[in-house]
């Protein structure tokens, strides 16, 4: 496991050659599943209870210490299932200790970026553990201020993928409590956002299978209603999520008030004008009765003016009721994007707020450590092909 304190030299990727794709991943499994799985194999029923409890209550990451489960069915699950989740590839962990971040290594060698981040009470409220997962290795829309939109596309993850991400912090912090300086105490996961790598409604199964996983009272039980989903504004996405009986959240990254904006910085938006998408969002919210969320990133000297605000709180009129800004200034991208000066959001707020627009602005976390999407792996990945590089030059050398 590499930390990102400084430049490393890491060893060329290689697929895992130990993970056997033939094993079960229990992660991928509903509560309903895993009963038909062990059932299936002429086990009684109970034990899916059992199993789930272990692997979710008790956070065990091994079979042989599921001491209430007969040895051999401890063996067998050994032999035919997996609990233990992808590797670690790097970890980076911010100077405040409150977000950590980390590069995982699927079993075909691709790589994901996953997030934890720790948040003190606010007012009456109680401290928070927010995991950011990715859904998809790559994403396939090219969304200019994104790291990850700029390596493309290469596979969906599969719903046990998402669900161990969540599961490898899960166990981090039952084993690592963590106190902020108030003395508040928080030892599990308790809000998922999924807006790591990836859109999430590209890839819509997996993703809705690993909420309701994440969300069984058999499983880590995190309420539906503290979970958010975020998207580019695939319509047809958001039209099925306003059908399901699940109370998430849903964010669109949004980021410019006008089509003529958008498309230079976000491709989709041929595909899914702004109208379209704002309709769309219309219906969820009509449905659902939830408020939708607009990301909006603040890009210097490109959206960031007060011209802008008031475009966008025309766009926003029609869901004025039921909807909310969170301005977030950019990550420093290699595409060369800079945020703008505190003053420069101020008026941006000050003009939502006479506007009537609810808005507010992210605070940004981890960014000494590449926290933002697709960071870490551009990192790695730098640092992967000058390693290639020097490799290749070494043979040349020899030739």
């Amino acid at each position: 496991m590499t930390h990102f304190a400084r430049e490393t030299i890491l060893p060329p990727l290689q697929p895992d050659s130990t993970a056997d794709p033939d094993l079960t991943d229990l992660f991928g499994l509903t509560f309903a599943e895993l009963g038909d799985f062990l059932v299936g194999r002429g086990l009684p029923a109970f034990r899916a209870q059992q199993v789930a409890g272990w692997i979710y209550h008790s956070l065990v990451a091994d079979f042989a210490l599921m001491r209430t489960l007969p040895a051999a069915l401890r063996a067998r699950l050994e032999r035919e299932c997996t609990i233990k989740g992808p590797k670690v590839r790097a970890e980076a962990v911010s100077k405040d200790g409150r977000t950590r971040k980390l590069l995982l290594e699927l079993r075909d060698g691709r790589l994901i970026e996953t997030v934890l981040m720790l948040y003190p009470p606010v007012g009456e409220g109680r401290a928070r553990a927010t995991v950011c997962v990715s859904t998809q290795a790559g994403c396939a829309y090219g969304c200019t201020f994104c790291a990850t939109g700029q390596m493309g596309f290469f596979r969906h993850l599969t719903a046990g993928e998402i669900v161990a991400q969540v599961m490898h912090f899960a166990r981090w912090l039952r084993a690592n409590p963590w106190q902020d300086q108030g003395g508040h105490t928080i030892d599990h996961i308790t809000n998922l956002v999924f807006m790591g790598m990836g859109e999430p409604l590209h890839n819509y199964d997996s993703t809705l299978k690993a909420v309701r996983i994440l969300n069984m009272p058999e499983g880590l039980n995190i309420g539906a209603r503290h979970m958010t989903l975020s998207t580019v504004g695939l319509v047809p996405g958001i039209l099925r999520l306003s059908t399901e009986p699940l109370q998430v959240n849903l964010a669109i990254s949004l980021h410019a008030p006008s089509d003529e904006m958008r498309i230079r910085t976000m491709p989709v938006t041929r595909k899914y004008p702004l109208q379209a998408v704002l309709e769309a969002c219309q219906t969820y919210a009509s449905r659902t009765n939830r408020q939708v969320t607009f990301e909006y990133i603040l890009l210097a000297g490109i959206n960031d003016q007060v011209e802008h605000a008031r475009e966008l709180a025309a766009l926003l009129s029609p869901l004025l009721q039921l909807c909310h800004v969170n301005l977030i200034p950019v990550n420093a991208t290699s595409a060369g994007y800079s945020p703008p000066s505190g003053e420069v959001i101020r008026r941006f707020r000050a003009q939502l707020d006479g506007l009537g627009v609810s808005n507010s602005v992210r605070a940004e976390r981890g960014d000494d450590i590449a926290a933002a999407c697709g960071q870490l792996h551009t990192l790695e990945s730098r640092v992967r092909a000058r390693v290639d590089r020097v490799a290749v030059a070494e043979s040349e050398n020899q030739a």
